[in-house]
């Protein structure tokens, strides 16, 4: 009797875990290694492509539309293939990671759509890749349940056609999943991972249950990342025997370069493209990591001071909705990311109505849905984008012909008229801190001051205090930013958490591992391009 074929992927430095080989069949592996054989080495070239780009950017301070597409933008006769009947309708979309009990709340909470997410709002550990894999498919074949020990609480699934239709959201290019190698010791990407699993496992099985195997691409920077991803669903739906054109794909347009190339990356995509959707943190992180040296006229103010109603904010999101519409695809608004307070009312009222009139903004700038954190403001988005739509799906049929976006509007920083403050680098040292910390741990979403954070945020804090600090802001207090005055109130922070919560949950956290992480990647001379490539070598270590 021959030996069996040996597995083309090894796994490395992992506890195994219950539940592992659901996952990780042989079938499975080989499929996901013949996609890093076919795509990891055209990745590469596309990572040092970005950092090209970068380059030139710091050269000439300013970016344009591509002339060399123009063709593209200028044929008015193409569109994206029709969206399947599960994605029709999204006016509500509620984001969350994969555990158990998200998974379960999600599903069931009222929203469209449940974008279901191995990336920000996820801590890549092992567990959390693979145990989030076997809760998808556990929920497709209502094998779901979840007891909380805490409280006694059971959750378990609604009826089939009250819940939320799947968009998985995979890594983004850049990362690795260091657990699984090939026979060269080279990691696979963990797009690659996260993407091959799912769909090998649920491209059918979805089919099956008259949806599809839809999924949300991070960190786009250009058309040719676009391009690569077509390129990797024509492969799959090959591999798995399924009709071309049963991906569907949205697209975060959550980059200030991949802003200049919206059109070109929907005609890449368009017969698997569903839409994109403006992502506001991570948009920011880009402006701030793409034009640091810029000079003062990219400064950007305090986080919360960019409002969507910033003019360069404003532009973009209108040239989002206008070149959706154009080409027959989804326009899908930003996240509404407060978190209700079980023990204020008041602060609730308040932060009720921001994210109300957020929603209003979306729903009559022709947007066809949004994003929330919580199951709570399920109804609030609901009742704006109802009011608007009433019984019809969508509003693709707003082609918004009035907006007109030149390029140099997208990154008029120096619009908006505030500046940052002594609070705004305090809450950026606050929040980097604890959220790294968290992430650490293995969480991805945490609530913050009744925020909902996820790595977007981490990444824009840390990107402020680097921007300042090089940019010698100096604060209404007279205070000016410093590597000094970082330190000093990343201490005070670290102080502060430990009275707050003991020294026994101090000693036990990793709060200090947080504290340096975040110093390191605010103050370093050479910038690092995410936070995330030297935090997961700390993860689970």
């Amino acid at each position: 009797m021959s030996a069996p074929a040996p597995s083309p992927l090894a796994i490395v430095d992992a506890e195994p875990l219950p539940r592992q080989e659901e996952v990780l069949t042989d079938a499975a592996l080989a499929f996901v290694a013949e996609l890093h054989r076919r795509f990891t080495p055209r990745r590469d070239e596309l990572l040092a492509r970005r950092a090209e780009r970068r380059a030139e950017i710091a050269r000439t301070s300013t970016l344009d539309f591509l002339p060399e597409t123009a063709a593209v933008r200028a044929d008015d006769s193409w569109k994206v293939a029709p969206a399947p009947a599960a994605l029709n309708d999204r006016r509500v979309e509620i984001t969350g990671p994969t555990d158990r009990k998200m998974t379960i709340n999600a599903l069931n909470s009222g929203a469209k759509v449940w974008l279901a997410d191995f990336e920000d709002a996820s801590a890549p550990t092992w567990e959390n890749v693979i145990l989030g894999q076997a809760n998808l498919t556990d929920a497709y074949t209502r094998n779901i349940d979840f007891t909380d020990e805490r409280t006694g609480k059971s959750y378990a699934l609604r009826p089939a056609e009250e819940l939320a239709t799947v968009v998985m959201r995979p890594r983004g290019w850049h990362l690795n999943e260091r657990h699984l190698v090939d026979a060269d010791g080279r990691p696979v990407p963990g797009a690659l991972v996260d993407f091959g699993l799912y769909f090998f496992h649920n491209a059918q099985r979805l089919l099956d249950l008259g949806k599809g195997p839809y999924f949300y691409l991070p960190k786009t920077e250009s058309h040719l990342e676009a391009r690569l991803w077509n390129e990797v669903f024509v492969f799959a739906q090959d591999y798995v025997g399924i009709p071309q054109g049963t991906v569907r794909a949205t697209v975060l347009i959550e980059t200030i370069t991949a802003a200049y190339e919206m059109e070109e990356i929907l005609y890449e995509l368009r017969d698997h493209a569903a839409g994109l959707n403006a992502g506001r943190w991570d948009y920011l992180f880009s402006i701030v990591k793409n034009f640091r040296d810029g000079g003062a006229k990219f400064v950007l103010p305090d986080r919360n001071a960019v409002t969507m109603t910033a003019p360069f904010m404003r532009a973009y999101t209108e040239l989002l909705v206008r070149t959706c519409h154009k080409r027959g695809a989804h326009a899908i608004g930003g996240m509404a990311a407060f978190i209700p307070s079980r023990k204020d009312a008041e602060v609730n009222k308040v932060a009720f109505e921001k994210v109300r009139a957020d929603k209003d903004r979306e729903a009559n700038d022709g947007f066809d849905g949004s994003w929330v954190a919580h199951p709570d403001l399920v109804p609030i988005a609901m009742e704006s984008f109802d009011r608007v739509l009433g019984d019809r799906p969508n509003q693709k049929d707003r082609l918004r012909e009035d907006v007109h976006v030149e390029a140099a509007d997208l990154i008029a920083i120096d619009s908006l008229d505030a500046r940052p403050t002594y609070n705004g680098l305090v809450n950026a040292v606050q929040v980097g801190i604890r959220y790294i910390e968290a992430w650490l741990r293995g969480l991805g979403a945490v609530a913050i001051f009744n925020l909902m954070e996820d790595a977007a945020t981490a990444e824009i804090s840390r990107s402020q205090i680097w921007q300042w600090i090089n940019a010698g802001v100096e604060f209404e207090n007279g205070d000016k930013a410093t590597p000094e005055l970082a330190r000093k109130v990343a201490a005070e922070e670290l102080d502060t958490i430990r009275k707050e919560i003991g020294e026994q949950a101090f000693a036990a956290g990793h709060w200090q591992e947080a504290h340096d992480l975040l110093l390191r990647v605010s103050l370093d001379e050479d910038y690092a391009d995410f936070l995330t490539l030297p935090a997961y070598e700390q993860l689970g270590r």
